[in-house]
């Protein structure tokens, strides 16, 4: 969605976007870039499809735009997820 309005913006020919993600379970010591050092970790696969006749400046920038989306940056940091039982509604 992020890359979609950012080519809208720039009026460039893009006719769709599709995101292939693929989750996997590693263990961190096999993970160079990560902080966490024993156990398990996610990992996302993404491979990003920009349909239209766009040249390749326009795809990489595209794809630099979409590196950059607020839902990539949430799975990115820590989270903390909290659960509870909300009030009945009657």
């Amino acid at each position: 969605m992020t890359a979609a309005l950012y080519a809208r913006r720039k009026s460039w020919p893009l006719e769709s976007v599709a995101v292939h993600l693929r989750h996997s379970r590693i263990h961190a010591e096999d993970c160079a870039n990560c902080e966490t050092e024993a156990g398990m970790l996610d990992r996302i696969d993404i491979a990003i499809e920009f349909a239209g006749p766009l040249t390749q400046e326009q795809r990489a920038r595209l794809h630099e735009i979409g590196e950059k989306c607020p839902v990539r940056r949430t799975l990115e940091s820590e989270i903390e997820i909290r659960s509870r039982i909300a009030p009945s509604a009657g």
